[in-house]
Parts: structure tokens; C-alpha cells; sequence
């Protein structure tokens, strides 16, 4: 039996339904096949707490440095609520279109790199090509750490170019922004709103931290920034809430507020500074609210803290996704992945993969065919340097 082509690939990946919050056991189980189907051997890893969950990833070619690491995301967000014209979990092809969740974010790429493995064992590389598929991407990238840091410990030599295969339209993509984020829970203490005095109000202490963002948004816009945060819209650091919750009664001091809070730092900005202003607002607002009622409180719990990627001084994977694309604009985006990870751990990371990212976690996500065509065409062309 042949193996499978680039389509047939996707098409196996995305009958998974891999949303974060589930399992993307089976998958990485198809995957697992698939590699010893064709004569390469899987390095599994298994999320250290969450047996649901696991990574894998694997090298062909000779064990030397110099090679390049196609990275690529399982997990996918989830479609409840959203309106499909057709089987989310289906790939469908309608008018030049490949529709399904993750067909652009990222199960499209995914399969192309594994696709890829298959010339890859027939010709004669001197440098080796490695696939790299996480966990978790799509809650904060907290996937990618532990899969970096199992490769070493696997022994396969540090990659001269990491290409994450976001949705760029193949676009060179050589920065973006980073983020953190916390939930916020602030536990007040509850009386009658007659005697509020008394009480300490969630809702409105939660409010002064918010003020306390407003207020800092306002300040990082007035600043002069980096020279690498100006090529990012916007060009400055934003702190964000999207989401509050609490309170029981109107004439109850707020028991409980919940919110949810994140940054999205320039590459160039001081992330950690931003974020110990806050937590030293958060100290002394827990201060003042524990003088009324010892009780209360606030309590911090971060949920994502994903690097930025910075423009590389003559990096390895810029110039030599340039030099396969032809791409000689200047691209950046506002939107997080997992090459800040690469980048921190030493690897020259660029962002260039198939697909619009205005189509992702959208209803109805969809591919261009002709975008999953020419992401083919790269990675042969990925091929034809390591041999080189």
C-alpha cells in the first residue's frame, strides 16, 4: 500500500477533533503509524500532567547540525457556537477552497511537513530535516517548551532554521508580539450596600486595577518606544480585559469578581517590568483591602506567557526562507506563536506557512488549494537546500 500524499495527510489530521481541552491522543497515534509506515522513528512525549495529551517529533537525514526543524501546532480552538455550512471534522473542497477546522491553522501545514519526510528519505541530505508537532498552542503556547527541551534530550543536533509554519500566505514573517495574561479572582468581603464601609467590594477593587490598565495604556502610547516596535500596528505594548464576572445582588457588596487580563509586548519592550508594575498595583490594593476585611484578597493565577519573536541580524531561517520565496518585504505581526520558544532557546526562527490567518478559528475555516500547492513546493524546496 502507497503511502499517503500531502492531502490524504491533512485530510486523516483533521478528522481528529483535537480542541485544546480535549485529547489529541488519537492523532498523535495516526502520526506515530504513519512515521514507522515509512521508515522513520517517533520520539513521542507525553504531557508530563496531562496523560491526554502528547507531542511528537522526529529527524531524517545524517545526525550533524545545519539542519532545519519544521514546527507545527495539533491542537485546534473548538467550533461550538459557530455556524458551518459543512462537517467541521471533513475536509470539503468547494471552489478552489479546502474547508474543515485546521486545514489553515495548522493541520495544513502539519501535513505538508510530513509529506515532506517521504522525499526527504529518497534523495541524499547532508544536513537533516526535522518535524516538530506540539500541544496546547492554542491556550499559550505552553506546548512548545517541553517539546524543545525533548528533542536535546532525544540528541537530535540544534536545527540551523526553525520555520513555524503559521498561516503567513507565505509570507517571510520575521517578528511578533508576545504575551502573558493572568486570571484575576479578588475575593471581597460581603454586607449590606447600606454599609458598605464595611465590606470590601470585589467588583470595585477590581475596577481599580482595571482603572490601573487604562491608565497604563495611556502612558506606553505616550512613550517614544523601540525602533522594533514601530514596524508592529500598533507600535507600542497594549494591556487588555475582555471578560469580567461577579457580584451577587445589587445591594450586596461584591463577594467574588473574576476578570482576565493579558499584555501583547513589542519584541523590544520590557515585558517582565510591565508585568511587575502590575503585580505591585495588585500588592498594594490587597493591602488596602485586607486592612478593611483580613479575609479578602487577590489572587493571580497566569495562564499564558509567550515570547516575542525579534528580527534576526542575518539569521540563517530569514534568509533562507527568503531566498526559496522571493519575499524581500518586512513582515510582522501582532498575533503570538511558538518561534518566540525556538528563538529563546537559540534557534534562528522564522514564521512562513500556507494559508490566510483571517481564516483562522473562523466558521467555515478554509485553505486556498493553491496555497496548500505552493506550501509543497517550499518545503521541496526546504529539501533541495539540505542537500545542498
Amino acid at each position: 500500500m502507497s503511502a499517503p500524499n500531502a492531502r490524504e495527510i491533512m485530510t486523516a489530521l483533521v478528522g481528529f477533533p483535537t480542541m485544546s481541552h480535549d485529547t489529541n491522543l488519537p492523532l498523535i497515534d495516526w502520526v506515530e503509524d504513519y512515521l514507522k509506515s515509512i521508515g522513520v522513528t517517533p520520539h513521542r512525549m507525553p504531557k508530563t500532567d496531562d496523560p491526554r495529551k502528547a507531542a511528537i517529533f522526529c529527524s531524517v537525514g545524517p545526525n550533524v547540525a545545519g539542519g532545519v526543524v519544521l514546527s507545527g501546532h495539533t491542537d485546534v480552538v473548538p467550533v461550538e457556537g459557530q455556524d458551518w455550512a459543512t462537517d467541521p471534522f471533513v475536509v470539503t473542497e468547494n471552489n478552489g477552497k479546502l474547508y474543515g477546522r485546521g486545514t489553515c491553522d495548522m493541520k495544513g501545514f502539519d501535513a505538508l511537513a510530513l509529506y515532506a519526510l517521504q522525499r526527504a528519505l529518497t534523495v541524499d541530505l547532508k544536513h537533516p530535516l526535522q518535524v516538530a508537532l506540539s500541544f496546547d498552542e492554542e491556550i499559550g503556547c505552553t506546548g512548545a517548551p517541553p517539546l524543545i527541551n525533548a528533542m536535546a534530550a532525544a540528541g537530535l543536533p540544534k536545527a540551523e532554521a526553525a520555520i513555524i509554519g503559521e498561516p503567513s500566505m507565505m509570507k517571510c514573517v520575521t517578528g511578533h508580539k508576545g504575551s502573558s495574561g493572568f486570571s484575576v479572582h479578588i475575593k471581597g468581603y460581603e454586607v449590606h450596600s447600606s454599609l458598605m464601609h464595611e465590606g470590601v467590594n470585589a467588583i470595585m477593587e477590581a475596577a481599580r486595577l482595571i482603572q490601573w490598565a487604562n491608565a497604563q495604556n495611556d502612558v506606553i502610547r505616550a512613550e517614544p518606544g523601540g525602533a522594533i516596535g514601530q514596524i508592529f500596528t500598533p507600535p507600542f505594548t497594549t494591556i487588555h480585559v475582555g471578560t469580567i464576572k461577579g457580584g451577587t445582588a445589587h445591594n450586596i457588596t461584591a463577594g467574588d469578581c473574576n476578570f482576565g487580563i493579558d499584555w501583547r509586548f513589542t519584541p523590544d519592550d520590557d515585558a517582565k517590568a510591565r508585568i511587575s508594575a502590575f503585580t505591585d498595583k495588585v500588592a498594594e490594593v490587597d493591602a488596602a483591602m485586607k486592612s478593611i476585611a483580613p479575609s479578602a484578597g487577590i489572587e493571580l493565577r497566569p495562564f499564558f506567557d509567550v515570547p516575542g519573536l525579534k528580527p534576526e541580524d542575518d539569521g540563517s531561517s530569514e534568509a533562507l526562507v527568503r531566498r526559496i520565496t522571493g519575499d524581500n518585504g518586512t513582515h510582522v505581526v501582532s498575533y503570538g506563536t511558538e518561534a518566540g520558544h525556538f528563538q529563546n532557546a537559540g534557534y534562528s526562527a522564522v514564521v512562513c506557512g500556507p494559508g490566510d490567518i483571517a481564516q483562522a478559528h473562523q466558521a467555515d475555516e478554509f485553505i486556498d488549494i493553491s496555497q496548500f500547492e505552493a506550501g509543497e513546493v517550499f518545503l521541496d524546496s526546504v529539501i533541495d537546500h539540505l542537500r545542498a
